[in-house]
C-alpha cells in the first residue's frame, strides 16, 4: 500500500457479520478490528467509523460490542430476527448503503469493509459522486466485481498476522 494523503476524511464502514464468518470459516480466527481500524484509517483524517452487529436473544455479544466502542466504532444494532421453521435473517444491507450515502458529503473517503457483492451499486454510485471508496476484505470471500469497481481493494487475507487474533 502506497502512502495516503494526510488531509483525506475518511469514514469507515464495518459488516461485521461478514467479516466475522469469513474469518471463522477461512481461519477458525476471529478478526482484530482494532487493526482494521488502524489500516483502513491509514495515517488519514479519520471522521468516524460504524460496525454493523447483530444482536441475539441471549445478548452473549454485549461484551465484543463494548469492545468495539471502547476502540471507537460506533456500533449499529439491529436484533436477529427468527422466522417459524428456524430461518434466521439479519441484514445490514440497506442499513450500511443508507449511512453511506447520509454522510458521504462530509468525506473523501469511505472504506467499506465487507466482500459482499450486494454493494457494487453502492460503490459505483459513491464513486459518482467524486468519492474515492476502497473495500477491504477477505480476497478469498469477496465477490470480484466489487474488487473490480472499488479505487482500491485491501486483502485481509494477504496480512492475516495483522487482521486476525491469535487464538
Amino acid at each position: 500500500m502506497s502512502p495516503k494523503p494526510k488531509e483525506q476524511r475518511v469514514e469507515v464502514l464495518i459488516d461485521v457479520q461478514n467479516l466475522y464468518h469469513s474469518a471463522k470459516n477461512l481461519y477458525h480466527a476471529k478478526v482484530n478490528f482494532q487493526e482494521v481500524l488502524k489500516q483502513a484509517v491509514a495515517g488519514r483524517k479519520f471522521i468516524r467509523a460504524f460496525g454493523y452487529v447483530v444482536r441475539t436473544k441471549t445478548g452473549e455479544e454485549a461484551p465484543f460490542f463494548d469492545a468495539l466502542s471502547k476502540i471507537g466504532i460506533e456500533t449499529r444494532v439491529r436484533d436477529l430476527q427468527e422466522f417459524y421453521g428456524g430461518a434466521k435473517k439479519a441484514d445490514w444491507d440497506v442499513g450500511i448503503v443508507i449511512d453511506a450515502i447520509r454522510t458521504s458529503p462530509a468525506l473523501d473517503v469511505i472504506v467499506l469493509v465487507s466482500g459482499d457483492g450486494d454493494f457494487i451499486a453502492l460503490v459505483e454510485y459513491l464513486k459518482n459522486q467524486g468519492k474515492r471508496v476502497e473495500v477491504m476484505a477477505f480476497g478469498r470471500t469477496t465477490s470480484s466485481k466489487l474488487k473490480e469497481v472499488a479505487d482500491e481493494f485491501i486483502d485481509m487475507d494477504e496480512n492475516t498476522k495483522t487482521f486476525l487474533l491469535k487464538q
